[in-house]
């Protein structure tokens, strides 16, 4: 990281502020192309859950190529100054990650990994109709890194 003075090294840090996060940016590549798209998402510490439809573009670039990169951003907000426009900035802490997908297909797996993403946005726990675990794609996300950065300015909301 080129601004060490930014950097978050505590991994409980880190894994705040992913659970802290309601939106998962995931970046994309097939055949020279990038394609970057919000996802709802569980994370339980060491993977990340996310849920499709059967098809679609997103798909079509997990299958053709596992690799992804991560973000995350969390109590971001926005300084102003009265007389420069270059004062300008933002407050934010932010986790950018990288890892690989595969999908999960075995029922007991998806369901568990469905409560994880339901966790990420409630505290209840829930329950899935053979049907309704039938009628989606679960993908596990495997965490191969994650690096953590804050503005110097940053104030614990």
């Amino acid at each position: 990281m080129r601004r060490v003075d930014k950097e978050i090294r505590d991994r409980a840090d880190i894994d705040r502020i992913i659970s802290g996060s309601q939106v998962c940016r995931l970046g994309l590549a097939r055949d020279n192309v990038p394609y970057v798209i919000p996802v709802s998402f569980g994370y339980d510490g060491v993977a990340l859950y996310i849920h499709t439809a059967h098809t679609g573009r997103k798909i079509e670039f997990f299958e053709a190529n596992p690799a992804i990169c991560l973000e995350f951003e969390h109590a971001v907000t926005l300084k102003t100054h009265d007389s420069a426009a270059c004062n300008w900035t933002f407050s934010f802490q932010s986790v950018i990650g990288y890892g690989s997908i595969h999908e999960l297909t075995d029922p007991a797996e998806k369901t568990t990994a469905l409560q994880v993403i339901m966790k990420q946005y409630s505290d209840r726990e829930w329950s899935f109709s053979e049907a309704s675990v039938a009628g989606v794609r679960v993908w596990k996300i495997t965490i191969e890194s994650l690096s953590g950065k804050q503005s110097k300015d940053f104030i614990t909301p």
